[in-house]
This record gives structure tokens, sequence and C-alpha cells, in this order.
């Protein structure tokens, strides 16, 4: 009596080696299964092969493009900025003037968070100078932290 062939006998038997399962593609890309599904349901990784059991197959072209979102997101460019240049390029149109004004915008961006970090450092800075001076101060809680006086507001999320 023979042995019944399942699909994913007859894939591992016959496959094309370059191509490869998501396992493989998350230890060469460093970047993790989910992820990869992730970037595939938002359109920033073409969909790959299936087997007929359903698992995944990449052409080696993908970790190029896992290698460009990796690098852009590194530039600071969010994931909507980076499906659009991909998209951008699949159009035929070259990507780099928006890319260009992307990054101009967001180092503008940085250098004004960098001023408002600056200012902030300063605050603090003199406010530990007039907290050295006094050992204590009568407070709610701590007079010290009630007495300061800090303008530079960074926003609710914390460095």
């Amino acid at each position: 009596m023979g042995r019944a062939f399942s699909y994913i006998d007859r894939y591992e038997e016959s496959h094309d080696p370059s191509l490869m399962k998501i396992g493989e593609v998350s230890k060469r890309s460093g970047v993790g299964i989910e992820a990869l599904r992730f970037y595939e349901k938002s359109g920033l990784l073409e969909r790959p092969e299936r087997t007929y059991s359903g698992y995944r197959l990449y052409a080696a072209a993908v970790l190029d493009r896992i290698a460009f979102i990796k690098q852009a997101q590194l530039l600071g460019f969010s994931l909507d900025e980076i499906r659009q240049l991909i998209g951008q390029k699949k159009k035929g149109e070259s990507p780099c003037l928006e890319a260009r004004d992307i990054i101009r915008r967001r180092l503008d961006e940085l250098n004004n968070k960098i001023d408002l970090l600056l200012k902030h450092r300063d605050e603090v800075t003199e406010a530990l100078t007039e907290w050295d001076q006094k050992e204590r101060v009568d407070g709610h809680v701590c007079g010290l932290i009630e007495t300061s006086h800090i303008e530079t507001d960074l926003g609710k999320k914390r460095l």
C-alpha cells in the first residue's frame, strides 16, 4: 500500500530553490514573521506565491524590498510614506523628488525638536542649580518641584 502524497510533499520535491518560505525571509532579513505579514497586508510587499497548502513563497527580490523599507525607516520615513514611494515606482515614476521633500520636512521637524530639547535641558539645569542651593522646600509633596519654573512643554510623550 503506497503512501499518499500531501500537497506539501509535492511542493518540497519540486519547488524552485530560489523561493523562500516566510521563516527563511525572516531569518535572512532580520524582520519578524508578523511584521512580514503586516508588510504584505499593507502593500509594502507584493503578495507572494503560495503552495497548495498556503505557505508563502517569496522570490529573492523580497530581501531588497525589505532592506529598502528598513533603510527608509532609519531615515525617518513612516510606513505610509514608504508605501507611497513604492507606489510611485510601480507607476513608473521616480519617487526621489518626493523622498527629498519628505526628508526636508523631517529634518525641519528634527531641528525643531532639538531646539525644544535644548531649551528644556537649560531649564532643568537651571532648576537643579536652584535646588542645589536649597536643602528642602516645604510643599504639598515636594516644594522643589512645585516651585520650579519650567516652561518648555515636551508634550505627552516621554523621551
